[in-house]
């Protein structure tokens, strides 16, 4: 049977409380999020991923109190506006904290990094949380909450998995029982190689998602081997993720996806 394929539109939280960029009060941060999320929606995504990428610098697998509060919120509110998919990314590795949110909001899934083999990120050192993310989604009942996972991931070095190519990752990350595999570039905005996404292609039957670098110009060359389109940075003016969402460039990267999904 045909997977059916999905876009994704990135809700970018703004800088939440008590990180260095943070200048907005906690309702004004949550009405923002609430506000881009419509606009995507009513624009035509199928699903929306919330993630506090505003919060840099990202601390390695610490979330504090109001961020988890903060997000909880959010992803309520989020909710409500829709039945289509929609998950939850907090950074950096905090998978339990958006795997317990994702539960308690109802949201579908939650984007997690770290999930197998150790890796050098931008915050430090990462071992994989594999089986503690599965045990604790186990023992909180919320395995109706699927586990999308990053393999050798953005913003990162991976010189200590040198041995492993990218196929041998999505078969491990397999193997570990994620629900499915996410293929991005070097960094935000970076295109993922199309040739990664066809290597894992070839050994997974698993759900395939592009999750970096996607645009109206490239998305037809990943549309025959992905399931699902996660876009934020080009829905944004001039194609940077902290600016303002662009309702031309929503509509555009929308009309060629529904262009190759007839």
């Amino acid at each position: 049977m045909k997977m059916k394929k999905n876009v994704y539109g990135m809700v970018h939280v703004r800088a939440l409380p008590g990180t260095p960029l943070n200048e907005l009060s906690p309702s004004q941060v949550v009405d923002i999020a609430v506000e881009e999320a419509q606009l995507l929606l009513s624009e035509g995504v199928d699903g929306i991923i919330i993630e506090n990428m505003h919060d840099v610098p990202y601390m390695n697998r610490v979330c504090t109190p109001e961020i988890v509060s903060s997000m909880t919120i959010i992803a309520h509110e989020i909710r409500k506006l829709t039945t289509k998919p929609c998950g939850i990314q907090i950074l950096a590795g905090c998978n339990k904290e958006a795997l317990a949110v994702a539960h308690a909001t109802g949201l579908d899934f939650i984007r997690a990094e770290g999930f197998v083999y150790a890796h050098v990120a931008d915050e430090g050192f990462m071992d994989s949380c594999a089986g503690e993310l599965l045990r604790y989604r186990k023992s909180i009942g919320a395995g109706d909450v699927k586990i999308y996972t990053d393999i050798k991931k953005k913003h990162s070095s991976h010189a200590i998995t040198a041995d492993l190519s990218l196929a041998e990752h999505a078969t491990a990350a397999e193997f570990f029982l994620t629900d499915g595999l996410i293929i991005t570039g070097s960094s935000t905005g970076i295109p993922a190689s199309c040739n990664d996404l066809k290597e894992v292609r070839d050994v997974s039957k698993l759900p395939i998602f592009v999750g970096s670098g996607l645009t109206t110009d490239n998305l037809k060359e990943y549309y025959p081997y992905a399931n699902g389109f996660i876009v934020g940075s080009y829905l944004k003016k001039d194609g940077l993720w902290n600016n303002e969402i662009d309702v031309e460039r929503v509509r555009s990267f929308i009309n060629e996806f529904r262009r190759l999904n007839r």
